[in-house]
């Protein structure tokens, strides 16, 4: 399935069950509750998705499990995050046999890659597969900046379609559309100006807290998608003590506690994380609870 590089796509958390083994099943439960409420593609393996934690057969595993759900109502991605080159090519190449419908892709791992060389291990992997890709531009966390001229230079692999921007710099948006115009497709990677950036043109949104309140995420791409502005703020600025769960360095644990609360999730995640405690989980719990106190009445988003 080709990837339309539009709308909601939840990069997915991984289950697991208290003996530390996937918990399929749970899974499946919360993909099926993203699939019913309307989302546009599911996002595997990423930050979210432990996949620095995981063995490579649970992440066919994983595949295998979501295309089973999905049952070619949406598009599946695979993020790939590796330390080679060799390893990259590798993990893309098992994602398309696999069935993954696109790659998410990262820069190289530990070892932070200069321009140049950013740009040959995307474009080498690039020339190894024939899956769509989405580079990942997360300077924050993963400390290298994917430029404008960088991507200039990729964007020779036809197959580098999109950016997932997680600068946090919503003027990039503007920065990519008028050097690229759609022949770059933009993904909003970041929670909390997520709204924002989809009104700048950014095309969708790799949300985080979908996890959780998948509805609520895609009613909002919904209605401003529809120019109904005013419900979208509502259920925004309802949502942002939520969304800001996910800009910590214990977004796994923020949001799989929220799975719990919402019934589409387990609070288990692999070593070397640990469940929230202590003050720190009663903070969490505080805005869980609230938030669900003033929980909105959706639209019918589905049919605007």
């Amino acid at each position: 399935m080709k990837f339309n590089w539009e709308g909601i796509m939840p990069a997915v958390t991984t289950k697991f069950t208290e003996d530390d083994t996937l918990d399929v099943k749970m899974f499946q439960t919360n993909i099926k509750a993203q699939v019913d409420a309307g989302v546009h593609g599911i996002v595997l393996g990423g930050t979210l998705g432990e996949a620095s934690t995981l063995l490579e057969s649970e992440k066919r595993q994983l595949t295998k499990a979501t295309l089973e759900v999905v049952n070619g109502k949406i598009p599946v991605l695979m993020n790939i995050a590796e330390q080679s080159t060799k390893g990259a090519i590798y993990a893309a190449q098992q994602a398309q046999e696999d069935g993954a419908s696109g790659l998410m892709m990262l820069p190289p791992m530990r070892y932070k890659a200069g321009d140049r060389e950013t740009v040959t291990y995307f474009k080498t992997v690039a020339k190894n597969t024939d899956l769509p890709i989405m580079i990942y531009n997360n300077p924050v966390d993963y400390k290298i900046e994917i430029t404008l001229d960088m991507f200039d230079e990729m964007l020779e692999c036809k197959n580098i379609e999109a950016v997932k921007e997680s600068t946090r710099d919503t003027t990039n948006i503007t920065r990519i559309i008028n050097k690229f115009g759609a022949r770059l497709k933009i993904m909003t990677g970041v929670d909390t100006v997520a709204l924002e950036s989809l009104l700048l043109g950014a095309n969708g949104w790799i949300a985080g807290l979908v996890c959780a309140f998948p509805a609520e995420t895609v009613a909002i791409y919904e209605l401003q998608k529809a120019g109904k502005m005013k419900e979208a703020l509502e259920i925004y600025r309802w949502f942002m003590p939520l969304l800001e769960l996910d800009i910590n360095p214990k977004l796994v644990q923020n949001i799989k506690l929220a799975e719990v609360y919402t019934k589409i999730g387990t609070e288990n995640v692999r070593a070397p994380r640990l469940p929230l405690f202590g003050d720190e989980r009663k903070k969490v719990i505080n805005i869980i609870e609230s938030s669900l106190k003033n929980r909105p009445t959706l639209p019918n988003y589905k049919n605007l």
